[in-house]
C-alpha cells in the first residue's frame, strides 16, 4: 500500500509540474528574437482580430467573407492572447523580402445579401482589421497638424466607410478592398540581410474595372502596375451590396529605415504624451507631500508631545484626568466584528500587493514588452496564483492573532472568496460574448487552464501559506485588552465612520487618476500602454497616499477615544476604488461611444472586477499602515 501510495504521489506530482511548465511555457512566443531576411525570402503575413471600440466584441477575421487561403492555420497563442480574444490566422497575402508588388490580385468575392449585410454591419460598427508581420501589428500613419512632427499611428484599418457619393443623398457602405502596403527594413551592409522594423498600409476603396471574362491572369483597367500610384481615390469607390462584386488588391513597397531592429517599437509608441504623465507624477507629489507633512506633524509634534506628556503622568489623579488616545489602551486592540473575514481579505490584498510589485519589475525591466503580446496578462494571472502563499500565510497569521483556532476554514475562505467573485463575474459576461458569437469568448480548453492555474495550483498554496502562518507564534498585542468593552463617547459630525470613509479615499484617487485616463484608453481605446516606469512611480505614490491617510485619519479617530479601528482602516483607503468606478462611469459616458447593451454591459462588468480589486489592494496598504501605527505609539507609552 505504501508503495502504490508513493507511486501514486509521485505521478500526480510529474503531472502537476508538467502541466504548470505548459502553462508557463505559454508565457513565452515565438518570434521575438530577430529574424534575417534575405531577398526574395517569403515573409509569412497574418491576420488576427477584428477590433471596434464602439462595440469592444472582438471577431476572428475569416468571420467575413475575406478572400482565404486553401486551409486556414491557427498560430499557437498563450493564455494572454486567448483572454483578450485574438485570433491569429494565416493569410494567402504572398510578400517577398524587397520584391515590389504592384496591383496584385488576391480574390474576387461576389455578395450575397448574407454577406453583405455582414460588410454594412461590421462597417457601422467601425471594425478594424488587425494584420502582423514578423511579430509587428499593422498600422495606418496619419499625419498631424505639424506636418514636421511624426505621424501617429493606429492599429489596423477599417474594413470600411459610411457615406454620401455622386451627389446621392443616401448614405452607402463602401468597403476597403485595395491594400497599399509598405515594408520598413534595416539593412546590414555586411551580410545584405535585412530586419523588418516597420509595417504600414494606406487603405483604398475601388471598384476594380477589367475586360473580357474573369480569369486567373484577368489585368485590371482601373490599376496601373507602371504608375507610381496604382490606384487612387479618383476613381469610383467599390460599394457594398446585394450581388455586388468585389475584387481584393494590394500593393507591397519596400522602404529602407534607419531603425535598428530592437528600437522599432518606439516609434509604435508614440501616442503616449511624457508631458502629461510627468504632469500626472507632479500631481500626486504635491498630495504626498501635504500628506506626508501632516503625518510628520502628528508623529513628531502632537505624538510626541502626547507620549512624554503620557509618560510623565506620577500621581493617580492626573491619570485619571488623561484624555486621548491612551484612555482606549484596553480595547485598542480587541478583536473586530467578522474578524474572519477581515483575516480573508487581508490575506487577498497580500497576494494582490505581491503580484502588482513582481509584475511591475519584469514590467519595467523590460520582460514585458509590447513584443510579447498577451505576455502582460499572462504574468499577472501566473503571479497570482503563485503569489496565494502570501495570502494563505498573511491571512492565518491574523487569524491566529485573533485567538482564531480554525485555520482551515480561513485557508479555505481565502482560496475561494475573491477568486470565486470575480469568476462569477466573468462567466455572466464570458456567456454575453458567446451569445454575440464573439472571438473574444474564452473557450472550453482555456476555461480548463484558469480552472487547474485556481484548482491545482492557487488553493494548495493558500492551503500551504495558512499552515506555515498558524505554526508560526502568535502576534503579541503591546498593551492587554480589558475583558468589559469600554463606552464610545458620542462623535462629532467630520468623525462619523461613513463621512471619514468616504474622505479618505479621495486622495489615494487623486493621486493615480490622471495616469488611470491612459490606462483606461488603452484598454478600451485600443492603444498601446508599455510606460510602466511612469506606472511604478505612480503605484509607489499610491501606497504611500495610502498610508499616510490611512494614519492620519486613525490618529484622529483614536483620539475621539473611539477604538473600532481595524475596518475602519480598512475602508478609509479601499474607498478610493468607489471614486475609480465612478470615473469609470464618467470616462464611458465622455470618452466611449458604445451603444449596444451588451458592450455596455461587458464594460462596466470588467470594470466593475477592477475596481474590486483596487478596493482589496488599497484597503490592504492602509490596514497595515494603520497596524503598524498603533503597535507603534501603544508600545511606546507605560500602561500599568
Amino acid at each position: 500500500m505504501a508503495r502504490v501510495y508513493g507511486s501514486c504521489q509521485i505521478s500526480a506530482t510529474l503531472l502537476f509540474l508538467s502541466l504548470s511548465f505548459n502553462i508557463v511555457q505559454s508565457f513565452y512566443l515565438p518570434g521575438v528574437a530577430p529574424q534575417d531576411f534575405q531577398t526574395g525570402d517569403e515573409l509569412s503575413v497574418k491576420v488576427n482580430k477584428l477590433t471596434s471600440t464602439k462595440t469592444q466584441l472582438p471577431y476572428s477575421f475569416y468571420s467575413l467573407p475575406f478572400c482565404s487561403p486553401k486551409v486556414i492555420v491557427d498560430s499557437r497563442e498563450n493564455l494572454g492572447e486567448v483572454l483578450r480574444g485574438d485570433r491569429i490566422e494565416n493569410s494567402p497575402y504572398v510578400f517577398r523580402m524587397r520584391d515590389p508588388q504592384t496591383c496584385a490580385v488576391l480574390c474576387r468575392v461576389t455578395l450575397d445579401a448574407k454577406t453583405a449585410k455582414q460588410f454594412k454591419e461590421k462597417i457601422e460598427d467601425e471594425y478594424r482589421v488587425n494584420m502582423i508581420l514578423d511579430n509587428l501589428p499593422l498600422v495606418v500613419p496619419i499625419r498631424r497638424l505639424d506636418q514636421d512632427a511624426p505621424p501617429v499611428y493606429q492599429l489596423g484599418f477599417y474594413v470600411g466607410l459610411k457615406g454620401q457619393y455622386a451627389g446621392s443623398k443616401d448614405e452607402k457602405y463602401f468597403i476597403h478592398n485595395h491594400l497599399s502596403f509598405t515594408v520598413k527594413y534595416h539593412k546590414d551592409e555586411q551580410t545584405d540581410s535585412s530586419r523588418i522594423v516597420g509595417f504600414e498600409v494606406k487603405p483604398f476603396s475601388i471598384k476594380h474595372a477589367y475586360e473580357g471574362k474573369w480569369s486567373d491572369n484577368t489585368k485590371l483597367t482601373t490599376c496601373d502596375p507602371k504608375s507610381k500610384q496604382p490606384v487612387s481615390n479618383s476613381n469610383s469607390p467599390q460599394e457594398v451590396d446585394d450581388k455586388q462584386e468585389i475584387v481584393f488588391t494590394y500593393d507591397v513597397q519596400y522602404q529602407e529605415s534607419d531603425v535598428k531592429w530592437a528600437s522599432r517599437w518606439d516609434t509604435y509608441l508614440l501616442m503616449n504624451d511624457d508631458q502629461i504623465h510627468w504632469f500626472s507624477i507632479v500631481n500626486s507629489l504635491m498630495i504626498v507631500l501635504f500628506l506626508s507633512g501632516m503625518v510628520a506633524m502628528i508623529m513628531l509634534r502632537t505624538l510626541y508631545r502626547d507620549i512624554s506628556r503620557y509618560n510623565d503622568l506620577e500621581t493617580q489623579e492626573e491619570a485619571q484626568e488623561e484624555t486621548g488616545w491612551k484612555l482606549v489602551h484596553g480595547d485598542v486592540f480587541r478583536p473586530p466584528t467578522n474578524s474572519d473575514l477581515l483575516c480573508v481579505y487581508v490575506g487577498t490584498g497580500v497576494q494582490f500587493i505581491f503580484m502588482v510589485l513582481v509584475t511591475m519589475m519584469f514590467a519595467v525591466l523590460g520582460f514585458l514588452s509590447p513584443s510579447n503580446r498577451g505576455g502582460l496578462m499572462t504574468a499577472m494571472l501566473l503571479l497570482w496564483v503563485f503569489m496565494g502563499l502570501f495570502a494563505g500565510y498573511a491571512a492565518a497569521r491574523m487569524y491566529k492573532m485573533f485567538k482564531g483556532t480554525e485555520w482551515k476554514k480561513v485557508a479555505l475562505r481565502t482560496a475561494f472568496l475573491f477568486p470565486a467573485t470575480v469568476f462569477g463575474v466573468f462567466f455572466v459576461l464570458n456567456a454575453l460574448i458567446w451569445g454575440q458569437k464573439s472571438s473574444g469568448a474564452v473557450p472550453f480548453g482555456t476555461m480548463f487552464a484558469l480552472f487547474f492555474l485556481w484548482f491545482g495550483i492557487s488553493v494548495p498554496l493558500v492551503f500551504v501559506g495558512s499552515y506555515i502562518g498558524f505554526r508560526k507564534p502568535a502576534i503579541e498585542d503591546p498593551v492587554k485588552t480589558n475583558k468589559i468593552p469600554r463606552q464610545i463617547p458620542e462623535q462629532t459630525w467630520y468623525m462619523n465612520p461613513i463621512f471619514s470613509i468616504m474622505i479618505g479615499g479621495i486622495l489615494p484617487f487623486g493621486a493615480v487618476f490622471i495616469e488611470l485616463f491612459f490606462i483606461l484608453t488603452s484598454i478600451w481605446l485600443n492603444q498601446f500602454y508599455y510606460i510602466f516606469g511612469f506606472l511604478f512611480i505612480v503605484f509607489v505614490i499610491l501606497v504611500i497616499t495610502c498610508a499616510e491617510i490611512s494614519v492620519v485619519l486613525c490618529y484622529f479617530q483614536l483620539c475621539s477615544e473611539d477604538y473600532l479601528w481595524w475596518w475602519r482602516s480598512y475602508l478609509t483607503s479601499g474607498s478610493s476604488a468607489l471614486y475609480l468606478f465612478i470615473y469609470a462611469v464618467f470616462y464611458f459616458f465622455t470618452k466611449l461611444e458604445i451603444t449596444k447593451p451588451v458592450s455596455g454591459m461587458l464594460y462596466f462588468g470588467y470594470m466593475l472586477i477592477a475596481s474590486y480589486a483596487f478596493f482589496v489592494l488599497t484597503g490592504t496598504i492602509g490596514f497595515y499602515a494603520c497596524f503598524w501605527f498603533t503597535r507603534l505609539i501603544y508600545s511606546s507609552v507605560k500602561i500599568d
